[in-house]
């Protein structure tokens, strides 16, 4: 019964995880921002996306990443 209940994930993968979110909620909170009608200003068509895609990126590595045992 002292068995360890194993997580999916380690401590780092959390954290990246995270990151990765609050870089996803940025991204979007900047494309609502640009004051272009349709949002078609520069924060609404480059760089919001490329926040949103940094954002997916740290998430794919955050899944992908192997804990350190």
């Amino acid at each position: 019964m002292s068995e360890k209940k194993k997580l999916a994930f380690g401590k780092s993968n959390y954290i990246l995880m995270i990151a990765g979110i609050l870089t996803l909620i940025t991204g979007f909170i900047i494309m609502t921002l640009d004051s272009e009608q349709y949002g078609f200003g520069f924060l609404g068509l480059t760089l919001g996306p490329i926040i949103v895609f940094i954002g997916f990126i740290v998430e794919i590595f955050a899944i992908l990443k192997r804990p350190k045992h």
